[in-house]
């Protein structure tokens, strides 16, 4: 005798637990624009390579001759996958199944998903669309509340993955509760424009706890979440953000113990742009694009922005340099000059962080003029936020090269600098404890008022300092490492690269972070 039939049984779940929320379900999904979660992850992975965990997870009923009369499957959808040959680990809601809402085999699934990326050291896309739990069936006697007493809190292999491999969220529909938290703990998150929207409570709970009647959009859409930082991306559609994920992954390595992976570069590294000599303005008030900077410098096509909705002050990217993946940060001198907000200071943070745990160098151009200063300022905690950016810099352990573009002006300026930095300086750098405009009105209070023409004599004191500017200072008491000709920066810093290349392969491993302020 042999078990075929057990294995027919098998296999005959393995299709139900295929079936998802059942056509009805499915094309409602389609309805409204949005894909089910197993369409989902085959447009994010390399085709055919999906390899599912727990095929026939499902909430069953049986009858009393042990017969299934009813087949729920778990609405959650684990597996690994491979994004351009590398193996991930991906998963997501079945939103065609009680809205995302965690059934018990889903839930079981979802909690895994952290511990599989951990255990196999493999990056973690969650495609993320659900609610948290459901006040559905509380209260009903004979069951079992909670976790065991001796169980690790659930949250706790959230918070380790991160320190262990890279993490990417999608919100591709409504995303609340436990979901929510889930999308934030993550190295890149992302949510399309018009379909996703994020909130720690949705409408029907906010109504009834605030009385304020709000639509999703109003409470979480793309338009709040892009400028308050939940997100770092948006997306126009979801072929879009899986396009970004994508993109993100293939600058970090599967794991902190590799190095990320450089690639082949096509685009000389000897590159001179002529536009970077004429690119800083010689009025130092005049602005200029910053972003333009980073396109004439690192290899063409390679610079991949994070964050640009939130502190927009500073710009943070990742880019390639001689097909080096490399951090890249530069101040938005169209942004209040480039100050940095509290908003820009944890952005700034957090990207240091994220570049010091996955081994990326960092290239950093500056042009500060200082933290942001007035009420506002002060009311959203700027020195604190901006200390915690300097004190991440500080200490940060991956090589950093510093190219000095305009203004470093005051403490803020340190947040530019980390130990052993190779520092190259443009011509048109400016820097002190205050920019001369400021430090001019500050020094000279008394005698600008007394003068006739208040206004003239400022003027008068601010060219008379400017005309003493030295530009080439530093380079003479080696200040900094060169004072270079703009349009050798891309040369200069192809060169550093080759030179940390031995470093890098030193700083594999976990790395830690102490308090900040």
């Amino acid at each position: 005798m042999s078990w075929e039939p057990e294995a027919a049984e098998i296999r005959r779940r393995r299709e139900l637990a295929k079936a998802e929320g059942g056509t009805a379900g499915i094309n409602k999904q389609h309805a409204q624009g949005r894909l089910t979660i197993r369409e989902r992850i085959d447009a994010l992975l390399d085709p055919g390579s999906f390899e599912e965990q727990g095929l026939a997870t499902a909430v069953p009923d049986y009858d009393d001759e042990g017969r299934v009369r009813e087949f729920v499957p778990a609405n959650y959808v684990l597996g690994f996958g491979r994004i351009d040959g590398r193996r991930i680990v991906v998963g997501g809601e079945d939103f065609t199944l009680k809205g995302g809402s965690p059934n018990p085999a889903g839930l079981r699934k979802s909690v895994y998903a952290e511990n599989m990326a951990c255990h196999y050291q493999a990056p973690l896309v969650r495609l993320l669309e659900g609610g948290g739990g459901s006040v559905k069936g509380s209260g009903k006697p004979g069951l079992n509340w909670g976790d065991p007493v001796y169980n690790e809190p659930r949250f706790r292999i959230i918070a380790d993955a991160m320190s262990q491999v890279p993490v990417v969220s999608a919100a591709l529909g409504a995303v609340a509760g436990f979901p929510a938290g889930r999308l934030v703990a993550s190295h890149f998150s992302v949510m399309t424009r018009d379909t996703a929207q994020v909130m720690t409570g949705g409408p029907a709970l906010v109504e009834r706890a605030l009385g304020t009647r709000l639509t999703k959009a109003e409470l979480g859409g793309a338009a709040i979440h892009a400028k308050s930082g939940v997100v770092d991306n948006v997306a126009d559609d979801e072929a879009d953000a899986f396009g970004q994920i994508r993109r993100f992954l293939s600058y970090l390595p599967s794991n902190v113990h590799q190095r990320a992976p450089r690639q082949p570069c096509s685009d000389p590294v000897e590159r001179m742009e002529d536009e970077l000599i004429r690119i800083v303005p010689r009025e130092s008030n005049k602005t200029f694009n910053a972003r333009q900077i980073l396109e004439m410098v690192l290899d063409q096509g390679s610079v991949f922005e994070l964050g640009a909705s939130f502190g927009k002050g500073q710009i943070c990217a990742l880019a390639r340099l001689s097909g080096q993946p490399v951090g890249v940060l530069i101040n938005n001198n169209r942004i209040y000059a480039g100050s940095m907000t509290a908003q820009a200071a944890q952005k700034y943070r957090r990207f240091i962080e994220m570049c010091d745990l996955f081994h990326l160098p960092v290239i950093n151009f500056v042009d500060q003029p200082g933290f942001m200063i007035g009420a506002e300022a002060e009311k959203a905690g700027t020195i604190r936020f901006g200390m915690a950016a300097v004190s991440a810099a500080v200490q940060s352990v991956v090589p950093w090269a510093v190219v000095q573009v305009h203004k470093g002006f005051g403490v803020a300026t340190a947040a530019h600098y980390a130990p052993d930095a190779y520092v190259l300086a443009w011509p048109s750098v400016e820097s002190g404890a205050l920019p001369l405009e400021g430090g001019v009105a500050v020094a000279f209070q008394k005698e600008i008022a007394a003068a006739a023409d208040p206004d003239a004599r400022r003027k008068e004191l601010e060219d008379k300092l400017r005309s003493r500017r030295n530009p080439y200072a530093r380079a003479e008491s080696f200040s900094v490492h060169e004072m270079i000709d703009p349009r050798e920066t891309r040369p200069f810093l192809c060169r550093w690269i080759e030179w940390i290349q031995p470093l890098l392969e030193t700083l594999k491993g976990p790395v830690r972070f102490g308090i900040r302020p």
